[in-house]
């Protein structure tokens, strides 16, 4: 039985020494096309910024009377095959798998890229609205809290099997840089990589402060092009 394991955090900030206020994990059983209950629990913090708790609505009251965020028990129990998160990179700040892990929101770009958005929640909206998902609302909501996120992006994961993505692509795909379609920047914001300028390719590649993945979309088009060429 393959299992693997959704995770959500809800934290205090977007970088530690922030820490985790609430996680949420939900397994999806390959073998099965299955998917789990979600399980969430309250983390002891120090402190509660309030623009974090506008993100999620958790206060540092519910988050004092538990044990700070750092006992993995929880999250490894049953020993899972895999993990998975939506936007993995967040997650991977505060928790490093011994196990293979899967960025469902890097697979959806590859996969949907014509999707109005690849958010959580936008994504869960439009895989239902095109019949790839079925979930229970209930179980999904509120929005931004660990369990539900974790529930939706387990249903995601499972419509990306269902799309016939193997668990090693996406693996792979989660250790390279997002793929995306458009130009999110400057005068071509929105535009197809084939209608950028090559000027504006280059000037991407030249700017020692641009975005990794936005200079590896980049040289990936101009590489694109000079394949063209030959």
């Amino acid at each position: 039985m393959t299992v693997i394991r959704a995770l959500d955090f809800e934290t205090t900030g977007l970088e530690p020494p922030a820490e985790v206020a609430e996680c949420g994990i939900c397994d999806y059983v390959l073998d099965g096309n299955v998917v789990s209950e979600p399980i969430s629990w309250l983390c002891g913090v120090k402190e509660m910024p309030p623009e974090a708790r506008a993100v999620h609505h958790i206060s540092k009251a519910q988050c004092d009377p538990f044990v700070p965020f750092g006992d993995l028990t929880a999250i490894v129990a049953g020993d899972p095959d895999a993990y998975a998160a939506h936007n993995a990179e967040f997650e991977l700040k505060w928790f490093t798998p011994d196990k293979p892990m899967i960025c469902t929101y890097k697979a959806a770009l590859r996969v949907w890229p014509d999707a109005p958005s690849h958010g959580n929640m936008a994504l869960r909206y439009w895989l239902e609205d095109q019949g790839l998902i079925a979930l229970d609302t209930a179980k999904a909501q509120p929005a931004h809290r660990a369990g539900p996120d974790a529930y939706v992006t387990a249903h995601i994961l499972k419509a990306l099997f269902q799309a016939g993505i193997t668990g090693k692509q996406m693996v792979a795909w989660t250790k390279e840089p997002r793929l995306l379609t458009k130009c999110p920047i400057g005068k071509f914001r929105g535009k197809p990589w084939a209608e950028v300028e090559a000027g504006f390719l280059g000037w991407m590649l030249r700017q020692p402060d641009m975005e990794a993945d936005l200079r590896w979309n980049a040289q990936r088009e101009i590489e694109r092009r000079q394949g063209e060429a030959k």
